[in-house]
C-alpha cells in the first residue's frame, strides 16, 4: 500500500496505534501494535477484521484472557537449541508460556458452541506440556532460588549444609554464653564469606584463638572463626560447591527439555502474541464503541454516525459522509474551526484503520472501499529550513500526490490553493481537482473559495458539504451538510465580534457583483435547508408519537380481546357441565322407561315410548349444539344505532366482549347500560351494544342458514338463570322417598344449583336402613357435575 509517514501522522494514525499499544497485554503483542500498518488487499484486510471481531465476541462472552507475566523466549529457545544452559529467569518465562499455552485452551473450551471460526487456527496451534512446565516450577520457585524437590541429591545436600550449620551454632555456644562471651563485641553468630563467625573485640583478638576473616568499619570489631569450626565451615564449604553443581546439572537438564520441544514452544509463543495482538484491537474497539464497516472491493465510503475517535466522546458530533456513489469529489466549506479539517482527517483515518484491521466508531451499517493508496495534504507544511513557503510547501505535497494517484486512490486536500493569489489559487485548486477527479480517484478538499462552490454545483460527479455554523452563538455545530455549499460568515462573525459596522458595510461595496449574488444564493439555499430540516424533524415526532399510540392502542386492544376469550371459554365450561349433568339425568331417565318397557306388551306403549325418546335425543343435540357453538358475532360498524330504545329484558350482544346478554336496567345519565351476561353484571356504553331482535324476554338471533338460532337459546338460559338463582336453597331434603324418586329430585336440584352459580349443596337423606344413603352415593359417584361428596 502506498502512503508516507507524514501522510500518517497528519491523519494521527501514529496516536490510535499508541492506543491500541497501550491495551497490549505482552511485550511482543505491544511490539505487534506499534508496528502495524494498513494493507491494500482485500482478502487481506476482511481476514483482518474478521479477526478481530471474533476476538471481540469472546471478550464480549467471556472476558479478557490470561496474557499477563508473557516474555520473548524466542531468542532462550535459540540458546537452548544450540546447548547452551538457560537461567532460572529464561526457564520459568517458558514456564509461564506453556501455563499460558494451557489457560488459553481451557479459555477457549469454557463454553462450547462459541469457537469463532477466523481464530480456530490459532487456538489449534497451541500445544500445551504439562510435564515440562511443572518440572521447571517444582524446581524453581524463584529467579534466585531453586527448590529442594528439583533432585533428591540437592534435598540430600542442602540437609548435610543444614546439618553442619547447627553443629557449628552449638559448637560456638560457648563464646556467645560462655566465658568468651565477655570477649564479644555481641553475644552472636554471623557469617564472613560462606563461613561461620563471632564477632570479637578489637583489644581481645588474642583471647579467641582462629582467623580472622574480616574487621568492622570503625575497626572495633574483627570477625574471628575459632580453630574448633574451621573444619565444619569446610565441610560446608565443600558442600556448598556440590550444591553448585547439582543445581547447574539441573538447570543443564531442564534446558535439555526446553530444547527438545523448542519448535513447538515457539509457535505457543507466536500465537500467544497474536492473540494478545487481536484481543487488543477488540478492547480498543470496546472502549470506542466501534462497529466494523462492511467492506467493499470498489472505491466507496459511506461513513454513518462518524465520531473522530481523538475526540472527547462526550463532545464529539457525530457526522454522515459518503465518496464514491453519485460523486467521487466532494468539496467542503464552511467557517474555520467549524470542523472542515476533522471531517477530512475522519475520512482518512477510519480508511486506514480500517485497512489496518482495527474497527472503526460508526453506525454498523456503514461501508468502506480498500484503497491502494491514501494520499494526503493536510496541515501548515511551511518549512524554514527548506527556504519553502505554505503555498510552496503544499505545492510539492500536491505535485508527488498527482504522480501517484489512480482510481484506487483516497486523495484529501486541506485548504486547496490557499497561501497564494486568490484568483490564481482558486483556478489552480479547480484545475487539480479536475485532474484527480480525470482519474478516478476520491477526493475530498476543503476551501474558502466561491469559484470552487461553484465549480462543485456545475460539474457532474462533484458534490458540495458544509460544516454548518451558528451565526446567533458564533460556534460551529460541527454538522456536515452533504449537498448545500458553505458562507464562510466572514462579515457576521466580524460584527458580531464588536468590528465597526461601517468597516464591514465598506468590506462589503468591494466585493464584486457576482459574489454577492453567489453568496445570496447560498443564504437562501441554507434557510431553505433549514427549514426543511425543521419540517423534516416535526414529522419524525408527529410519527414517532403516532407509533407510540398505535403500540399502546394495539396493546389494550390485545389485552381486551384475551380477557373476553377467557370469559367466553369460563361460560363455555359452565355450559359443557351443564350440558353434562342433564346426558347423565337423560340416560338415567332412559334406563328406567326402558325397564319399564320390557314389562309393558301394548304395542301402543312401544310406539310412544320411542317417540318419546326420539324426542329427547333431538332436544339434548339441539343443547349441545348451543353449548359448543360460539356466540353470533357482529361486525365493528361506526355508523350502527339501535332501531328502537332499549328495553329491559332485551338481549343484546356486548361488543367489547363477544358475549350476548339481557339489559337488566335502562340507560344511566353516561349512557351506560346494566347488562347480565351469564354469571357476570357490568355497566355498557349504549354504543358498544348491538339488538338481538325477537321478542322481550325470550328473543332471537338474526335469521341466518345456522341449523338453530343458538344465540336465542344461549339467552333463553341465561334468562331462565336469574328465575332460578332468586329462589333457589342450599339444600334438599330427600327423607321417606325411595331411592329412584329421590334422584330425580336431586338431578333436577343439581341443574338449578349450576344454573344458578351454586358450588356447594347439602342432600338430606336420613339414617333409616342406609338404603337411600347408598343409592343416591352410587348415583352421584358416577355423575360428572359433581366433584365430591
Amino acid at each position: 500500500m502506498l502512503y508516507t509517514q507524514k501522510s500518517l501522522s497528519a491523519l494521527e494514525y501514529d496516536k490510535v496505534i499508541e492506543a491500541l499499544a497501550e491495551r497490549a497485554m505482552t511485550d511482543g503483542a505491544r511490539a505487534r501494535a506499534l508496528s502495524l500498518l494498513p494493507s491494500d488487499d482485500y482478502d487481506t484486510v476482511l481476514a483482518r477484521q474478521r479477526r478481530t471481531a471474533d476476538a471481540r465476541t469472546l471478550l464480549s462472552r467471556k472476558g479478557y484472557p490470561p496474557f499477563s507475566g508473557i516474555e520473548d523466549v524466542i531468542p532462550s529457545l535459540e540458546r537452548a537449541e544450540k546447548g547452551a544452559p538457560l537461567s532460572a529467569h529464561e526457564l520459568l518465562a517458558v514456564a509461564r508460556v506453556l501455563a499460558c499455552t494451557r489457560s488459553l485452551l481451557d479459555y477457549r473450551n469454557e463454553r462450547e458452541g462459541e469457537k469463532p471460526d477466523s481464530l480456530t487456527g490459532i487456538f489449534a496451534s497451541l500445544t500445551p506440556n504439562r510435564n515440562l512446565e511443572g518440572r521447571i516450577t517444582r524446581a524453581i520457585i524463584s529467579e534466585d532460588t531453586v527448590s529442594d524437590e528439583a533432585s533428591p541429591e540437592l534435598a540430600d545436600i542442602r540437609r548435610r549444609i543444614r546439618a553442619a550449620g547447627n553443629r557449628i551454632k552449638d559448637s560456638l555456644q560457648k563464646y556467645t554464653s560462655g566465658a568468651y562471651a565477655r570477649y564479644l563485641q555481641e553475644p552472636i553468630v554471623t557469617m564472613r564469606d560462606g563461613r561461620y563467625v563471632v564477632p570479637v573485640k578489637v583489644e581481645y583478638r588474642n583471647e579467641v584463638k582462629g582467623l580472622i576473616h574480616d574487621t568492622s568499619s570503625s575497626g572495633a570489631t574483627v570477625f574471628v572463626e575459632p580453630i574448633s569450626v574451621v573444619e565444619a565451615n569446610n565441610e560446608i564449604r565443600l558442600l556448598h560447591n556440590k550444591e553448585q553443581r547439582e543445581i547447574d546439572r539441573i538447570m543443564a537438564e531442564l534446558s535439555a527439555a526446553v530444547a527438545e520441544c523448542a519448535s513447538s514452544t515457539e509457535t505457543n509463543y507466536r500465537a500467544i502474541t497474536d492473540l494478545a495482538f487481536l484481543f487488543a484491537c477488540a478492547s480498543l474497539a470496546e472502549a470506542m464503541r466501534a462497529e466494523p464497516p462492511h467492506l467493499r472491493k470498489d472505491a466507496y465510503i459511506s461513513l454513518r454516525r462518524a465520531r473522530h475517535p481523538l475526540l472527547d466522546p462526550h463532545k464529539v458530533v457525530p457526522i454522515d459522509v459518503a465518496l464514491g456513489g453519485e460523486y467521487r469529489t466532494l468539496v467542503i466549506t464552511g467557517p474555520n474551526t467549524g470542523g472542515k479539517t476533522v471531517t477530512l482527517k475522519t475520512l482518512g483515518l477510519f480508511a486506514l484503520m480500517t485497512q489496518a484491521g482495527l474497527q472503526i466508531p460508526v453506525a454498523p451499517e456503514s461501508e468502506i472501499g480498500v484503497f491502494r493508496e491514501i494520499l494526503v495534504d493536510i496541515g501548515d507544511e511551511q518549512s524554514i529550513e527548506q527556504s519553502l513557503s505554505t503555498f510552496s510547501s503544499h505545492m510539492v505535497n500536491i505535485v508527488s500526490i498527482l504522480e501517484q494517484v489512480s482510481e484506487r486512490s483516497l486523495v484529501l486536500f486541506d485548504e486547496l490553493g490557499a497561501g497564494t493569489d486568490p484568483i490564481e489559487g482558486a483556478a489552480l485548486a479547480g484545475a487539480i481537482l479536475e485532474e484527480v477527479r480525470s482519474r478516478g480517484a476520491l477526493t475530498a478538499a476543503t476551501t474558502h473559495y466561491a469559484e470552487l462552490k461553484a465549480y462543485a454545483l456545475e460539474t457532474e460527479g462533484v458534490q458540495n458539504a458544509s460544516c454548518e455554523f451558528d451565526i446567533e452563538t458564533l460556534r460551529p455545530t460541527y454538522r456536515l451538510i452533504i449537498g448545500t455549499p458553505g458562507k464562510s460568515n466572514a462579515f457576521a462573525i466580524s460584527t458580531k465580534l464588536g468590528l465597526d459596522p461601517a468597516i464591514v458595510e465598506r468590506a462589503g461595496e468591494m466585493v464584486s457583483g457576482n459574489s454577492k449574488r453567489f453568496e445570496a444564493v447560498i443564504e437562501k439555499l441554507e434557510a431553505s435547508r433549514l427549514e426543511m430540516e425543521r419540517s423534516r424533524a416535526e414529522a419524525a415526532r408527529l410519527r414517532a408519537e403516532y407509533e407510540t399510540f398505535k403500540r399502546d392502542a394495539e396493546k389494550k386492544l390485545r389485552e381486551k380481546i384475551a380477557a373476553s376469550e377467557k370469559e367466553a371459554e369460563q361460560l363455555r365450561e359452565r355450559a359443557r357441565q351443564i350440558l353434562e349433568g342433564a346426558r347423565a339425568t337423560s340416560e338415567f331417565v332412559m334406563r328406567q322407561l326402558e325397564e319399564v318397557r320390557k314389562k309393558q306388551e301394548s304395542g301402543h306403549f312401544r310406539e310412544d315410548l320411542a317417540a318419546a325418546k326420539r324426542s329427547m335425543r333431538a332436544r339434548m343435540q339441539e343443547t349441545a349444539d348451543e353449548v359448543y357453538s360460539a356466540p353470533k358475532t357482529f361486525d365493528e360498524d361506526e355508523d350502527y344505532k339501535l332501531p328502537r330504545p332499549l328495553r329491559v329484558g332485551d338481549n343484546v350482544y356486548l361488543l367489547d366482549f363477544s358475549q350476548n346478554g339481557v339489559v337488566q336496567e335502562l340507560p344511566d345519565r353516561s349512557g351506560k347500560v346494566s347488562v347480565k351476561a351469564g354469571i357476570l353484571s357490568a355497566k355498557v356504553s349504549v354504543d358498544r351494544l348491538r339488538l338481538i331482535e325477537g321478542k322481550k324476554g325470550t328473543p332471537s338471533a338474526p335469521a341466518t342458514p345456522a341449523k338453530k338460532q343458538p344465540v336465542g337459546s344461549r339467552m333463553r338460559n341465561t334468562h331462565g338463570q336469574n328465575a332460578v338463582s332468586r329462589d333457589f336453597r342450599q339444600e334438599i331434603d330427600v327423607r321417606g322417598m325411595i331411592g329412584e324418586d329421590a334422584w330425580t329430585a336431586v338431578d333436577k336440584y343439581i341443574d338449578e344449583a349450576l344454573l344458578a352459580g351454586i358450588s356447594t349443596v347439602r342432600i338430606i337423606h336420613g339414617k333409616g336402613t342406609g338404603a337411600l344413603r347408598k343409592a343416591i352415593a352410587q348415583y352421584l359417584k358416577k355423575d360428572r357435575r359433581v366433584a365430591s361428596h
